[in-house]
């Protein structure tokens, strides 16, 4: 007698070991794989720390943070999504984020701070996991006006990770690894981690929509201008890049209180009767 129930029909239990490898689709792997490599990355980067090579250090840390910003991109255009991707690159990021940068600043500058500089690179670490959290179960909410939707809640964490490197790119420009540079550092890890926790709006472009035509050709420029510098210049160049994201922040915030001053004062406007 046949099996009344096909493979595909929704009453056959479903394996509880997960689908096979062979009903994955190849192009599945490859969002995957980024995510893998971006880890790899990350994690290499803490090993040179401790091996005494940072500048190479801080730029696996970096590496591992492009990549892992890719690979939800390369999901998307291969229309390869699925929940485990997301849930992998969510664990990513927190390596990637908060515990790599943290560790590689701390083995560079913060351990001169003793105890202290240990707790500030927790608390970024911690800091980058709740901010993380916090924007998965925000991605979820259907009642955000459309508006508030292109803010970040905080700062988001691959730009809490750029930030928190700024005393290594300092000490790469010549700062003295002083002990007073060492507490610079780390004062200023809490406040990147307070920074990733806050509820200070951020304006994300989201909302921007398309690029007139006629600007398409300056900001192509300008991209390959930043991406020569970055490479021939790479640690003034993040260094600036650092500093010009913290007098963002402020600028960012008034950006969203003047909007949102308006957009109350447009609801508590009385609506014109029809004649």
């Amino acid at each position: 007698m046949a099996d009344p129930l096909q493979p595909g029909d929704p009453a056959r239990p479903s394996d509880p070991r997960g689908p096979r490898i062979r009903e994955i689709p190849l192009r599945m792997v490859l969002p995957n794989l980024v995510t893998v490599l971006a880890v790899c990355a990350g994690l290499t980067g803490i090993r040179l720390a401790f091996e005494g090579r940072i500048e190479l250090a801080v730029a696996m840390v970096l590496l591992a943070a492009f990549l892992d910003g890719l690979d939800g991109r390369v999901a998307r255009a291969l229309k390869a999504t699925s929940k485990f991707g997301a849930e992998m690159d969510s664990l990513a990021d927190i390596v990637n984020f908060g515990v790599a940068p943290g560790l590689v600043l701390y083995a560079y500058l913060l351990d001169g701070a003793g105890a202290p500089g240990w707790i500030a690179a927790l608390l970024f670490a911690i800091a980058c996991g709740l901010r993380l959290a916090r924007f998965n179960v925000m991605a979820h909410e259907p009642d955000r006006d459309n508006w508030r939707s292109g803010y970040f809640t905080g700062v988001p964490a691959p730009a809490g990770a750029m930030l928190v490197l700024l005393p290594a790119y300092l000490g790469f420009l010549g700062f003295p690894q002083s002990v007073g540079f060492a507490w610079f550092s780390t004062v200023f890890t809490a406040l990147v981690a307070f920074l990733l926790v806050s509820r200070i709006p951020l304006w994300s472009g989201k909302n921007m929509g398309r690029i007139r035509s006629d600007l398409m050709l300056p900001l192509l420029l300008v991209i390959v201008l930043y991406v020569l510098l970055l490479f021939n210049y790479p640690w003034h160049t993040m260094t600036v890049t650092a500093l010009g994201y913290l007098a963002f922040i402020p600028v960012s915030w008034i950006a969203y209180r003047r909007r949102e001053t308006a957009e109350e004062r447009d609801a508590a406007e009385p609506v014109a009767a029809p004649d």
